[in-house]
């Protein structure tokens, strides 16, 4: 992946991030409420945000060999921030069972950062 998709795809990222959160303070204000799980979204959003910020630094600052962690982050994206707007907005209890596992992923990411930080090139 080329570091200019990289950037591409974390932009993109972050544009939904802010997207989803408007819709859920608007749009989706009563069926959060009804559900109640307004909570819920917006820690769907934060969790969003900060692994789209922290992709588009990576996109910009670490080698291409760094591209597992993005990934990975943005699989996290999709799976923690994922379910929990599904249950959020479908009040479908059982999604939250998947949310671990994004989260497990998002730790993965930090994890290879943590075990093998980029080096000065």
């Amino acid at each position: 992946m080329t570091q200019a998709s990289r950037i591409r795809i974390a932009a993109l990222t972050v544009f939904l991030g802010i997207a989803i959160g408007a819709f859920g303070a608007h749009l989706f204000k009563e069926t959060l409420a009804t559900n109640n799980r307004s909570e819920t979204w917006d820690t769907a959003v934060m969790y969003h945000l900060i692994h789209g910020v922290a992709m588009f630094a990576l996109a910009l600052a670490l080698p291409k060999e760094k591209s597992a962690t993005f990934i990975l982050w943005l699989v996290g994206i999709v799976i923690f921030s994922g379910s929990l707007y599904a249950l959020s907005l479908s009040g479908i209890t059982k999604l939250g069972a998947i949310t671990p596992v994004g989260g497990v992923v998002f730790l993965v990411g930090w994890a290879i950062l943590i075990f093998s930080p980029p080096s000065k090139s």
